[in-house]
């Protein structure tokens, strides 16, 4: 506190003797130097007295103290509060009486800060209202000077609305609470948002209080969320939902509103403590399928825009808040599964024929392959049995292999009609997916949109000529290519397979023949309806000894008569003559057979 001034006047002060020049001794300067010293503060270094400011400038303030020289403090030490003016009172610091000039040093902002923490521990006891300087941004926030200590002021307590820029707010002085001490570390957290609430809550209970469903009430967009915008209805908040902002399909909130927009909403819901509140703009507006044409009908043509896809369908925007749904199935006439994707995309303009409209349940179906004629309508006309054409390999089951003529037209290969000669295990092994393959039309199923092809049928049935060539009796030659657990499988001439048991593999020493032993193999059955030819080598060994056998008794035994013995002379040289071996260039028609299958 600042001491009083002593300016009483010295009663026996000889006022003629100073008027003349004339002094007095040393003792009245003693005198004299003691009474004006004590027309003065006493002050000491380190102190922490109040202060006037008698003038000020941009870029000082002189405080008068009560001493025998006035002090000077740097503006910058009040910039916590932009109001300072000359005659204010203000705690200062005595760093020094009297430096080298002569001059009274002064400080502010060390007497702030030699009482700040008790000045800040009182201000929230006493939720107090103080005043702050916000030096900068910091990560979550800003800090504040606050009684010459350094403040975190959050992100979230600077107002009761989302913060955008910063920036702007440092170098500002506002009011604080103190909200939070740590005393441990001497931390401090203000807020200026809690100054305001207590006013907004006011406010917010009046609004409440007058809510009701239906309610339409103007307000200004607050945030924007990816789910929905906040509305600020002057003190409570409301949120759209992103499928209440518009009829239409809405990507993101952005699409429809912006930041600060002021717009009217309705009230659709609210808790029973109103805390959370729904808010509807499109309500407001008519529902599209009210404003839909009435003339349109199933069967018209339509344009739309893909909004949404998924792997089942399209929704297609043919006007603002009225979408149809275009099912895969309704894409193309082909019977493959595929997904949505591969015929279209979001943001696609397309055509399509509506197939089913419900004005009352708001709904509607569409197809865009209705916009192509069905290619089995004329399918007997396009396609005749007996007609070749090229495919495209779809898929493989193991009995044969599913093609695609055209899209929509769909085919199946048996495994059987893949090739006249070759035994295929499995279609793999004859052709592959996405290949091209050329077909023969052996049947129409219409009801069932499946044409039965065949693909060995583009050739001549070389069985007819192997019916000439391995008749049962002649020898070939062969080779074992493989042993199977009933036997082997022999390769014969111009790519035919014949087949012999274990006991039609022995040799005429008694071994059996193994895998790629070339030997000359007798037909003992040939069926062409089956493609089945068996064979054996052990036959050729055996039918020439008992060959023998008979021509050794039909030599002992005595003639009866001439008849017999005509008889048995025609025999005997069928009996001795060699076993044939049957050639194809002996024959002309297995020359052109093995011309044919030499090409292919």
């Amino acid at each position: 506190m600042t001491e009083e001034v002593k300016n009483s006047p010295i009663e026996d002060f000889d006022w003629e003797a100073y008027e003349k020049g004339e002094t007095k001794g040393e003792k009245s300067r003693e005198e004299l130097t003691k009474t004006y010293d004590e027309s003065l503060n006493t002050v000491r270094d380190k102190d922490v007295i109040e202060g006037t400011i008698i003038a000020l400038n941009k870029r000082e303030a002189v405080v008068n103290i009560g001493y025998k020289s006035d002090g000077i403090i740097p503006v910058s030490e009040f910039r916590y509060n932009p109001d300072i003016k000359v005659g204010d009172t203000v705690e200062v610091f005595i760093e020094n009486q009297e430096d080298k000039k002569g001059q009274l040093i002064l400080s502010h902002r060390k007497a702030r800060a030699a009482r700040s923490w008790d000045r800040i521990n009182e201000a929230l006891e006493k939720d107090e209202i103080i005043k702050g300087y916000i030096k900068c941004r910091t990560k979550g926030g800003m800090i504040v000077d606050v009684f010459g200590i350094e403040a975190f002021l959050p992100g979230s307590q600077i107002d009761v609305k989302p913060i955008r820029d910063y920036d702007m707010f440092v170098g500002k002085t506002m009011e604080f609470k103190v909200v939070k001490i740590n005393q441990e570390f001497k931390n401090v957290v203000v807020s200026h948002k809690a100054l305001i609430e207590a006013e907004l809550e006011q406010q917010k209970r009046e609004i409440i209080a007058k809510l009701e469903k239906g309610q339409v009430l103007e307000g200004t967009v607050k945030n924007i969320t990816s789910y929905g915008v906040f509305i600020d209805l002057g003190g409570v908040d409301g949120l759209i939902h992103i499928t209440d902002l518009s009829w239409g399909r809405v990507n993101h909130p952005e699409e429809v509103v912006a930041l600060d927009q002021k717009l009217n909403v309705v009230i659709l819901n609210f808790d029973d403590e109103k805390k959370r509140i729904a808010l509807g703009l499109k309500q407001l507006q008519p529902h599209p399928w009210d404003a839909l044409d009435a003339d349109l009908k199933v069967g018209d043509k339509v344009k739309g825009r893909v909004v949404v896809m998924a792997d089942y369908g399209a929704f297609v925007e043919i006007a603002p808040g009225v979408e149809g749904l275009i099912h895969v199935s309704e894409m193309s006439w082909s019977q493959h599964l595929r997904s949505a994707q591969d015929f279209l995309k979001v943001g696609d303009e397309v055509e399509a024929v509506i197939l089913t409209l419900d004005r009352e349940d708001r709904k509607m179906s569409l197809g865009i392959k209705q916009l192509k004629n069905d290619p089995w309508e004329d399918i007997e006309t396009k396609y005749p049995v007996g007609s070749k054409h090229t495919a495209r390999v779809r898929n493989f089951t193991n009995f044969g292999v599913f093609v695609e003529i055209e899209e929509g037209v769909d085919g199946l290969i048996h495994i059987s009609d893949l090739s006249w000669t070759k035994k295929v295990k499995h279609p793999s092994e004859f052709t592959e997916i996405g290949a091209d393959i050329d077909v023969q039309v052996l049947e129409i199923d219409k009801e069932n949109r499946r044409l039965s092809l065949g693909h060995k049928q583009l050739e001549e049935n070389p069985w007819d000529v192997f019916e000439t060539i391995f008749t049962v009796g002649s020898v070939h030659e062969g080779t074992i290519v493989e042993m199977v657990e009933k036997g082997a499988v022999i390769a014969l001439p111009y790519g035919v397979e014949g087949f012999a048991t274990p006991k039609h593999l022995v040799k005429e020493d008694g071994s059996k023949a193994g895998v790629d032993e070339k030997l000359n193999f007798k037909v003992i059955e040939f069926n062409k309806d089956s493609k089945r030819i068996i064979l054996s080598h052990s036959r050729i060994f055996e039918d020439e000894a008992k060959g023998e056998q008979r021509a050794e008794a039909a030599a002992r035994k005595p003639r009866r008569n001439s008849g017999n013995n005509r008889r048995a002379a025609e025999e005997q040289p069928m009996l001795n003559a060699p076993l044939e071996k049957t050639t194809l260039g002996d024959l002309e028609a297995l020359a052109e057979l093995k011309e044919k299958l030499s090409k292919k």
